[in-house]
């Protein structure tokens, strides 16, 4: 379960923003890259967001090892892999993507980016919302 948070929420604790803010930055094929370039600038631009939910621009790091790369699975996305290992070892404060869809496109990654954001008190968040993953 999701549960939907604003800015101005208590949720945003001084020890989640102690904790790294992640960009996860993906389009599936390179010609999505060439042919919708604004997709991408408006992905980087997440990082204007989380500094504006209160990160430190040093503390948030873009992950974009995927561009070009489908998200049906994960073999090839080395960018996902190390964002679920930086969960995993406690470092994630918050996880942001332009939409859930660039993080995870099968059940089976999603499930476990989910269930580590809610173990590891990990928020989520879009463009436009923010979200804490609940057991």
């Amino acid at each position: 379960m999701l549960s939907v948070t604003n800015p101005s929420d208590e949720r945003l604790t001084a020890a989640r923003r102690a904790k790294l803010a992640y960009i996860y930055v993906r389009q599936s094929t390179v010609t999505q890259i060439k042919h919708h370039q604004e997709s991408t600038e408006l992905q980087y631009r997440l990082v204007d967001r989380a500094a504006d939910l209160g990160w430190p621009r040093e503390r948030i790091q873009v992950i974009d090892e995927d561009l070009g790369k489908s998200g049906a699975g994960t073999t090839e996305r080395q960018g996902f892999q190390k964002l679920i290992t930086e969960i995993s070892l406690g470092h994630a404060g918050l996880v942001m993507s332009l939409d859930a869809s660039r993080l995870a496109r099968n059940n089976r990654d999603w499930h476990q980016l989910l269930e580590l954001c809610s173990l590891f008190g990990v928020l989520l968040a879009d463009g436009e919302r923010l979200f804490e993953p609940i057991s």
